[in-house]
């Protein structure tokens, strides 16, 4: 496979920077780097522009340089939660991975980081605080603080299954309100308490007129 040199003129991960030499296949050269401009051939005419490639590289690390400063300082004051399955004992089904992190940190805090900055020596296997290194530039690492919660600990309490009724903190069964007689009005309670008699209905017209006739003398018959 033949190789061709070339200047790059933009950042490639694994292959190199700004105004750096490096030799390609031709093929990838001619049918990747030239149209996308990444890169052009190394001829004495290109390597008048090396001077300006470096000076744009070294504006673009200060930038990333600072711009993964102030991010670290950012991270390090958040705690980013993930709520995962485990036992009892607080030992977790499976495994909370970079990528796990990075899905949340874009989740709770609109944090894009690439998975491949979360260091993880290990895997996160146990509930619990951990702190997790990143390594946001050749320069710049940073902590940040994962908070792994058991999703059981925070399910709702259900009744327990013998059907019987929740009890209180005292261990007792919650009374139930009872409904007392109905209330009487202040007018009844008056007259209990002073010993009056309700008045009765007065008598009709006809009634009384009856009862006077009934009372009055009987006049002697004459002989």
């Amino acid at each position: 496979m033949s190789k061709t040199e070339v200047i790059l003129t933009h950042n490639i991960v694994g292959l190199g920077a700004e105004s750096d030499q490096v030799k390609v296949a031709a093929g990838y050269a001619r049918n990747y780097l030239f149209p996308q401009r990444l890169a052009v051939p190394l001829t004495q005419v290109n390597e008048r522009h090396i001077g300006a490639l470096r000076q744009r590289r070294a504006e673009r690390e200060a930038h990333e340089f600072n711009t993964m400063t102030e991010l670290s300082k950012a991270l390090s004051k958040l705690i980013c939660i993930i709520k995962v399955k485990a036992g009892e004992d607080g030992k977790m089904f499976g495994s909370v991975t970079a990528g796990m992190i990075a899905d949340e940190l874009k989740h709770q805090f609109d944090i894009s980081l690439d998975k491949k900055k979360i260091h993880l020596e290990h895997p996160i296997r146990a509930t619990g605080d951990h702190e997790v290194e990143l390594h946001l530039h050749p320069e710049v690492k940073g902590i940040l603080k994962v908070r792994v919660e058991n999703l059981a600990s925070v399910a709702a309490p259900t009744l327990p299954q013998n059907g019987t009724e929740p009890k209180t903190e005292e261990g007792k069964k919650p009374k139930t309100e009872k409904r007392g007689p109905a209330k009487r009005d202040a007018k009844s309670e008056k007259s209990e308490a002073t010993g009056e008699k309700k008045p009765r209905a007065a008598k009709s017209e006809k009634s009384a007129k009856l009862e006077k006739a009934a009372k009055a003398p009987k006049t002697e018959k004459q002989a």
